[in-house]
């Protein structure tokens, strides 16, 4: 395992494309100490704000308060990477494989536009996860996004296909302008959720406050939400799918109206 450990505090962003398995693979540990990084307008060596220590490889652990280190991951298609503290924006956006763990918080733009992969972050993570950035038709088009703590707002934004699986609350508009794919949201979401979806699924464990054009449509236990269920507990997030049933709401009718938002309602006892 290649171990990398942040030395010096950061007050103005370091961006740091280079920190990911594909890059470092084949690489000698001088050769990864004088790969390039942007620290505001200088280019700078990776050796002058980290120490590099172990086996270069597949596997890269991360250390110190990398809550100012944009672009980790960025584009990952394998191996796995440990981060042991926060991460800055743009966590694995656009990867394509591969495992990300971050044991703090994750910034903006966490696994915008990824098609492949895992991301697990323990604590929160910030706006736009799993989104479309800006002008693009598409955000999330694979993959899984696990976050344990809560999320900002639009969440999902355009996402077309993939998972994303929060244990905590999120932000307004979650899962706006969905056009597939599946948000489980275990403990609610803020205004607006599902504005302008065309399709995918919105699975809410909790009540969520519903847009005028989502229609109800009945009440129902799907069949698939057991083989879902089980997908979900591995990345330690409980769906039932038993003694109780899932409100289904078709929306939004402002658009296509082929989404679906489902509401876990339990039985009462």
């Amino acid at each position: 395992m290649l171990t990398l450990t942040l030395q010096v505090p950061l007050t103005v962003p370091l961006e740091a494309e280079v920190l990911s398995p594909d890059r470092l693979i084949g690489l000698t540990i001088p050769q990864i100490q004088q790969l390039p990084l942007r620290h505001g307008n200088r280019t700078v060596h990776l050796s002058d704000y980290f120490t590099v220590e172990g086996e270069p490889g597949d596997t890269l652990a991360l250390h110190g308060d990398l809550s100012r280190v944009k672009w980790i991951g960025q584009g990952m298609t394998q191996g796995t990477m440990q981060i042991h503290g926060s991460a800055g924006m743009h966590l694995g956006s656009g990867m394509s494989g591969g495992t990300i763990t971050v044991q703090g918080n994750a910034a903006d733009w966490t696994g915008a536009e990824m098609s492949g992969g895992l991301i697990r972050v323990a604590g929160n993570a910030g706006h736009r996860l799993g989104a479309a950035y800006t002008g693009s038709p598409a955000g999330m088009r694979g993959g899984t996004i696990v976050v344990h703590g809560t999320t900002g707002d639009e969440t999902g934004w355009q996402m077309q296909r993939g998972t994303i699986l929060l244990n905590g609350t999120a932000g307004d508009f979650t899962g706006a302008r969905m056009k597939g794919g599946t948000i489980v949201l275990t403990s609610g979401a803020g205004k607006r959720t599902g504005a302008g979806m065309e399709r995918g699924t919105l699975i809410s464990l909790t009540t969520v406050k519903r847009l005028p054009t989502f229609l109800y449509a009945c009440a129902y236990l799907p069949q698939f939400l057991g083989l879902y269920a089980r997908f979900c507990t591995t990345h330690g997030v409980h769906l039932p799918h038993r003694a109780g049933q899932y409100r289904r709401y078709a929306g939004d009718a402002a658009v296509s109206g082929k989404g679906e938002l489902l509401i876990w309602e339990p039985e009462l006892v």
